[in-house]
Order: C-alpha cells, then structure tokens, then sequence
C-alpha cells in the first residue's frame, strides 16, 4: 500500500485508504486517478507479463485493456475483497480471453496428425517446468506462431484441459487435440533446430 502515499496512513486501515483512493477516482481527483493508475499498473505488469511470455509485444496493448476496465466498472467496487485482488481479477479474465480469442482466430487445418504424442509432450512440460532451459522455451516460443505458442503455454503452464481449452474457444476437443499437435510438433522442430 506504500503507492497510496496520496492519503496519509496515519493509523489507517489498508481498507480505509483504498476506499478513499477509490472515492477520490470516481470524484475524477487526477492526482488519484495518477494514482490509481501507477498503483494497478504495478499490480498488472508482472501478471500480464508472465502470462503472455514470450509474447512481450501484446503486453502494453492488454495492460491498457485491464486498465481501462478496471477504470471504467470502478463504480461497481464494492471492497468486499482487496482493490488489488480485485483488479487482479479483472487481469486474469482479460488474458483468458485474449487467449480464447487468439486460438479461436486460427485457421485450424483438416490434417490429420496424431494428437497424442507422450515423448513431444512431456519434453515440452519437462521444458517449461525447468529453470536451466527456461530462456531457451522462451526463444523457442517467439519462434512460433502466436496461436501455437498461445496454445502449448495455455495446455502446459496454466494446465487447462483439453475440454477447458474447446469450452473457452469454441472448438471442438478434436479441433483442440490437432491444433496441440502441430503445435507440438512446430516446438519439437524449431527446440531441435535451436541446439546449443
């Protein structure tokens, strides 16, 4: 709470002052809108961030999303939890629908690969899990299509289920199933082509 320096602590509840934060917003105080703003931006960046790993180039444009919802349903705040959870919360949904989103977009091709490849899956959560190849993962993540890096980091880091993963974007399981696949095999390709 050290960025609400707007409103004197003085004995004060972490509550108390994210209310008067929150009250000074929607009274459209600038210098607590300011506030407000830097504050959600440092609770946002490192969420959006790690999630959209190692696509850095969308993290800007989805921050400025967050923020502008967090921003405009502020009225609708009622501090049943903390400001920070709750604009946390608001993050966590932007993201899943960008990737929603994203995967919905693509162009899924009637090629028929086997979904079900256990050496190509567990070497990529194997990959993603350990910290001596981390920078590699992420270099081999750039290397892909956006969908394809979106999906593995969707299946594999945030562990959603295949059903999880059709509900969300609307495909089929099957659809789903062949999208992983080349996905999987896309990573195989370009983590062998990388070999230090």
């Amino acid at each position: 709470m050290e960025a609400l320096a707007h409103f004197p602590a003085g004995g004060e509840s972490a509550e108390n002052r994210e209310a008067q934060l929150v009250s000074a917003v929607l009274r459209k105080d600038r210098k607590a809108t300011a506030e407000f703003v830097s504050l959600c931006s440092d609770w946002i960046y490192p969420f959006v961030r790690y999630r959209l790993l190692p696509r850095m180039d969308m993290v800007e444009d989805l921050m400025q999303e967050i923020l502008i919802s967090a921003w405009k349903n502020l009225p609708n705040f009622r501090g049943d939890a903390a400001l920070r959870a709750w604009v946390l919360g608001i993050a966590r949904h932007k993201v899943e629908d960008y990737y929603r989103k994203r995967i919905r977009q693509a162009e899924l091709e009637d090629e028929e690969t086997d979904a079900r490849e256990p050496t190509v899956v567990s070497h990529i959560q194997e990959r993603l899990e350990a910290g001596a190849d981390h920078e590699r993962v992420h270099r081999t993540l750039t290397h892909l299509s956006e969908v394809y890096g979106l999906a593995l980091i969707w299946r594999y880091r945030d562990e959603k289920s295949l059903r999880e993963m059709a509900q969300l974007t609307g495909k089929t399981e099957k659809a789903v199933e062949r999208l992983l696949a080349r996905a999987r095999e896309s990573f195989r390709k370009r983590w062998n082509d990388d070999r230090p």
